[in-house]
């Protein structure tokens, strides 16, 4: 019987050590993600906060229901959203200035089937906060603050995954797949010598 090759025997295994760790990894990223989710369906239930000036990226108030004033709309985006009855349409953004007082706001005005963007020109805005690619967090009214435009799905926390489970699993049987090769990789090995 041959000797175990060193150098690819030191590979392999560094290989499924470190795909274990990640699998660990998974499972403590799921114990965070489901206090995280926790904190967010809590939001909820807080009284409505003004929009934040200049939100912390580590303890952005998502979920939290708002307030804020667009003092003047300085541009319009669009993106793929949903109404209340989940239809599938535009999402209209108007991003906002707020005066001296720093940053302005984003605000998803309402929901259309068509993207062309509405004629608002601002004003109070009472909704709840969610992620925004541009600026970090949006304002989702409440209601729709254009005549012609339908309320937005509010966001909820339900709509975010908590998938570290799968992720764990996947990783640990990556590990496991990569010795059983190796293992067989090695008894061939040693049939043919």
């Amino acid at each position: 019987m041959k000797r175990v090759p060193l150098v690819p025997t030191l590979i392999v295994g560094l290989a499924c050590a470190i795909m274990i760790a990640l699998g660990v990894w998974q499972l403590r990223r799921m114990d965070e993600k489901a206090a995280l989710l926790k904190r967010y369906e809590a939001a909820a239930s807080l009284p409505v906060m003004a929009y934040p000036a200049t939100p912390l990226p580590k303890v952005l108030p998502l979920f939290r229901r708002a307030s804020a004033y667009c003092l003047t709309v300085t541009g319009w985006r669009t993106k793929a959203g949903h109404n209340l009855r989940e239809e599938t349409g535009w999402a209209h953004i108007a991003d906002c200035s707020k005066g001296a007082e720093g940053p302005g706001v984003a605000v998803e005005v309402g929901w259309s089937r068509q993207p062309k963007a509405p004629d608002w020109k601002g004003g109070p805005v009472e909704g709840v906060i969610t992620t925004d690619d541009a600026s970090l967090i949006r304002l989702v009214s409440s209601k729709p603050l254009v005549p012609g435009l339908e309320a937005s799905a509010p966001p909820s926390p339900a709509n975010i995954p908590n998938n570290h489970w799968s992720y764990a699993i996947q990783w640990f049987a990556f590990a496991l797949i990569a010795a059983v090769i190796y293992g067989l990789a090695l008894i061939q090995r040693g049939k043919t010598d």
